[in-house]
């Protein structure tokens, strides 16, 4: 049986300054009839660390990483063992080609996240062929795949595979209005490019994903989709909510472009015309084939043939 909603008001989450996670998180039950019922998580966890030391030269194996999270179930799926999670995370990663980049993304976020009391499944939405690249897609095709994998996600967080979070008080759950985290990146000398940047890491409440249909399908290539996002969020009344500056920072694992992933010379014409596009681009007019789903030690990937850009768009 499940454990009654927590009620009342519910505190902030401390040093990142934010305000109180989403109220319509539910926690999960995951204890037998003999034990002493489990307390909700607390809103801060006691175990995190704060700043974290993050490099990419020590090398690293999938091996290494099964080895050190063996709490971790098949699927990479994890739920605390000591407290009721308030929320159910599915963790998405638009991905193509970069198993270099995800070693070490599974290395350092399955620690954070146990270290966070999350209830998480991590996906990998691995684009198949060649074609152009197409980020927002892939997370559409993540959000539904993973409810089809478990219908009590709650929570959704957008991560691209090449960010790493350098302090654990940046915590991945889902909050009152839409969350950008990944708020200031090495790359972008530790702050914001701009003030509407939505991109990186980002996460929507399942309501909250909802009420903007879900994400653009028309940005084939690099750049834009996430202005689009940020976009819809404001038109539909939210605001975009962040932790702390000095909690938000990212370091990001080095790459070169990635072939068939060349800007999209329409993006910023596309994003003038988002209020026309969003009812009738997005979540509701998703089309994709499933290649493949499976349940890896550290992570579930799905494999998913979503297109290719019209042939005015068609580049390289």
């Amino acid at each position: 049986s499940t454990p009654p909603r927590p009620t009342g008001p519910v505190p902030s989450d401390g040093p990142a300054g934010a305000e109180a996670p989403s109220p319509s998180a539910k926690p999960s039950t995951n204890q037998s009839a003999t034990e002493k019922p489990l307390q909700p998580c607390q809103e801060t966890p006691p175990g995190l660390v704060g700043r974290l030391l993050i490099e990419f030269s020590s090398p690293m194996s999938m091996e290494r990483v099964q080895r050190e999270n063996p709490d971790v179930r098949q699927g990479g799926k994890y739920t605390p063992p000591d407290c009721l999670p308030r929320q159910k995370v599915a963790i998405l990663i638009p991905f193509r080609h970069r198993e270099h980049h995800l070693k070490y993304w599974l290395h350092y976020l399955h620690p954070i996240l146990r270290r966070q009391k999350v209830a998480y499944g991590i996906y990998i939405i691995n684009q198949f062929g060649e074609d152009t690249f197409n980020r927002a897609k892939l997370l559409n095709v993540g959000f539904l795949e993973a409810l089809k994998d478990d219908e009590e996600y709650d929570c959704f967080i957008f991560s691209d595979v090449d960010l790493i979070p350098m302090d654990d008080r940046n915590l991945y759950r889902c909050y009152e209005q839409p969350r950008h985290f990944a708020v200031g990146m090495d790359k972008f000398g530790f702050r914001l490019p701009y003030a509407g940047y939505f991109g990186g890491v980002s996460g929507l409440s399942k309501s909250q994903f909802l009420k903007i249909n879900g994400f653009p399908n028309e940005y084939w290539g690099w750049g834009g989709e996430d202005d689009d996002i940020f976009n819809r969020i404001s038109l539909n009344g939210m605001k975009v909510s962040r932790p702390d500056i000095r909690i938000g920072r990212y370091r990001m694992i080095k790459h070169e472009r990635d072939k068939h992933n060349e800007p999209n010379p329409q993006r910023f014409t596309k994003i003038q015309n988002t209020k026309m596009t969003m009812k009738r681009d997005g979540i509701s007019s998703l089309q994709y084939r499933l290649v493949e789903v499976s349940r890896q030690p550290m992570y579930t990937n799905i494999t998913v043939e979503i297109g290719r850009p019209p042939p005015r768009l068609a580049r390289g």
